[in-house]
């Protein structure tokens, strides 16, 4: 007998040669129907898999990521199976699992059309409905080089060649159709309910523009249609509110062929960041923080104090002023180091929260541009807190009850990692260990849910994320908090203790938006456009129905403009139906539809988004609404 420990503790005693999905349908045949594939300390395995020996087993389902990858990588392989049955010329390169699908590459003397992928999927469907086994077989180098080499297969040829001498070599096969594969993979192609294919591109073998272009097949597979169709819908829906289209669309923000990745903010693009930085700043006041400005150009001797030019010198941009190295910064945090070292503190004036909105450049390659979410200058929201080791914990506990309230004003939810040290970073074991721990404790005071995330914290200390998560389900970095050790100590930053003598304090470096231009972005998707009231460009659209209506129109929008409301008159000699759809396509949270009525009895027609016609109101009553939706934030 053996004894196997389950993910939640508890151990079962099995007879030896047990597999994975004997274990499942022990515990029960709803998670024998489930479940894809296990983890025997620590390895993925195929649920055939024979347990021989004492071990640990997880089980995962399409709810966990890795049972996603290998659902998806096992539709991958059916995709092949069906491009080699219709194209039998083609030869086979890599079919990855993907984040949301998979893809495969082929080398085609032709490229797919559109007609051909239908066929392959109709294809992919019938294979399915087959439902042909996956069964893996261990070969030699020998074995595998001679068998792919005697079907003309020469990338995977290419691929053994290049495994280590010691790598276990193995092949997949489903009826007449073999594939070289480590695995795992479901039972068998009947497991794959649910398929798509997405699109098609071109991609160099191995990624090297020096190699040939292969064709590239993107999908995805569920395991029920209406989780397919809810991924499709999402899909749409991104599109619909791709904030690059809606930029455009409502003229926030444009990318022009003068600045690549430098981007250009409108009128009313100005409107929404300008809204964003005075929330900023009135928050901050409120929590005792205090705004600096620091310079975009210092020299390269500061960059090689703070370690910047060790660790980050390749997204950095640089200049020579007289005769001199100087870099742009890519970062704030040195320039408010240099504010600290201006003057000795006290103890007593810790701690020190410093707020600036600095604009940094870092260099991004062409490629990985996009919008406002992937840009090349932005404006980071950073603060920097000096103070005491013993204030650590109060303070990173004020930070995250700070990012809470700006995310739930925006109706983000969001989940957080702690990232430890990574392998490139500065100082010692014992600082990290004792930042690290700093972190953790605040997080577990808070009774926060986290996890950790090994390896991907900055280069001088460790740090907490926070991942936000818009209306379509998709998350977003934004939020980190990172806890440094070391830029005090390379600064020599000090401050003179109750015993009159010098000690080093400790750094928070931290943003809520991260970057505001991309916050704007990832805004812009989450509403689709349509921001609360108090964001809105134009937050109130005035429509008068005739020439007749204009002055008391415009007295109306005088009234509002003296209470700073955002206001625009449409007086144009066009139907008021017309005017009404302009307005809705600019996602203007109310519009005000002047008429005979309303001139007569001092009242205004109000649409609002969302409602539509929600019908005449006293002038002062809509007042007091659009007030209240300003100062409370409201989202609708």
């Amino acid at each position: 007998m053996i004894k196997v420990t389950l993910k939640d503790g508890s151990i079962r005693e099995y007879p030896a040669g047990t597999t994975v999905l004997d274990v499942a349908k022990s515990i029960s045949q709803g998670l024998a129907r489930e479940v894809l594939a296990g983890k025997i300390n620590g390895k993925i395995v195929d649920l055939e898999y024979p347990i021989n020996e004492d071990a640990t087993l997880e089980l995962f389902t399409f709810n966990d990521e890795e049972g996603k990858k290998v659902y998806r990588h096992s539709t991958a392989h059916v995709l092949a199976q069906a491009v080699k049955r219709l194209f039998p010329g083609a030869k086979l390169a890599i079919g990855p699992a993907i984040q949301d699908g998979y893809y495969y590459d082929f080398d085609v003397e032709q490229p797919f059309t559109p007609a051909q992928i239908e066929q392959i999927e109709k294809e992919m469907d019938r294979i399915i409905k087959e439902d042909i086994p996956f069964k893996r077989v261990e070969l030699s180098r020998e074995e595998a080089l001679e068998h792919f080499k005697k079907q003309g297969e020469i990338y995977k040829v290419e691929l053994i060649t290049d495994l280590p001498e010691d790598a276990v070599i193995s092949c997949y096969h489903q009826g007449d159709f073999n594939d070289l594969c480590a695995g795992p993979h479901v039972p068998s192609t009947g497991k794959l309910k649910s398929i798509k294919l997405m699109s098609i591109a071109g991609a160099y073998w191995r990624g090297s523009e020096k190699n040939k272009m292969l064709q590239r097949i993107y999908g995805t597979s569920f395991p029920k249609k209406a989780l397919l169709d809810e991924h499709l819908f999402r899909i749409e829906e991104a599109k619909r509110r791709d904030h690059r289209k809606l930029g455009h669309e409502l003229d926030l923000f444009s990318i022009q062929e003068e600045g690549p990745g430098f981007p250009f903010f409108h009128p009313k693009g100005m409107v929404l960041r300008n809204e964003l930085e005075n929330f900023w700043r009135g928050e901050h006041k409120k929590r005792g923080y205090q705004e600096i400005r620091t310079p975009i150009i210092l020299n390269r001797g500061l960059w090689e104090q703070s370690g910047h030019w060790d660790h980050y010198k390749e997204n950095m941009y640089f200049t020579k002023i007289d005769e001199g190295d100087y870099a742009v910064k890519p970062m704030n945090c040195p320039g408010s180091i240099l504010v600290y070292r201006t003057k000795m503190h006290s103890y007593r004036d810790l701690p020190l929260r410093w707020g600036e909105l600095g604009l940094v450049h870092r260099h991004e390659l062409s490629g990985a541009l996009h919008g406002l979410m992937r840009v090349r200058c932005f404006t980071q929201d950073d603060a920097h807190i000096f103070m005491l080791p013993s204030q650590i914990k109060d303070e990173i506990i004020g930070v995250i009850d700070l990012f809470d309230y700006f995310y739930n004003t925006f109706g983000l939810s969001y989940h957080v990692e702690l990232s430890t040290r990574p392998e490139k970073s500065m100082g010692s074991d014992e600082m990290w260990e004792t930042a690290t721990n700093s972190l953790r404790d605040a997080l577990e005071a808070k009774k926060m849910d986290y996890t950790v995330n090994e390896g991907d914290g900055a280069f001088y200390g460790p740090k907490i994320d926070f991942h936000l998560t818009d209306s379509l389900g998709r998350t977003w970095q934004c939020g980190t908090i990172q806890l440094d050790f070391q830029m005090p100590e390379k600064f020599e930053l000090t401050y003179v203790g109750e015993d009159g003598q010098k000690h080093r304090p400790v750094m928070i470096h931290r943003v809520v938006f991260g970057s505001i231009e991309r916050f704007i972005g990832i805004l812009t998707e989450h509403f689709a456009g349509a921001f609360p009231v108090w964001l809105a460009p134009v937050q109130v659209k005035v429509l008068p129905i005739t020439d007749k209506h204009h002055e008391y129109a415009k007295e109306l929008v005088k009234r509002l403009n003296d209470l700073d409301v955002r206001v625009e008159l449409d007086a144009r000699n066009e139907k008021i139906n017309y005017k009404i759809r302009e307005a809705q396509t600019q996602k203007v949270p109310y519009m005000l539809v002047i008429g005979d009525r309303e001139m007569e009895q001092g009242t205004v027609a109000v649409r609002q988004r969302g409602k539509g016609d929600i019908g005449a109101i006293a002038v002062e009553e809509f007042i007091k609404k659009i007030e209240e939706d300003i100062k409370s934030k409201a989202i609708f």
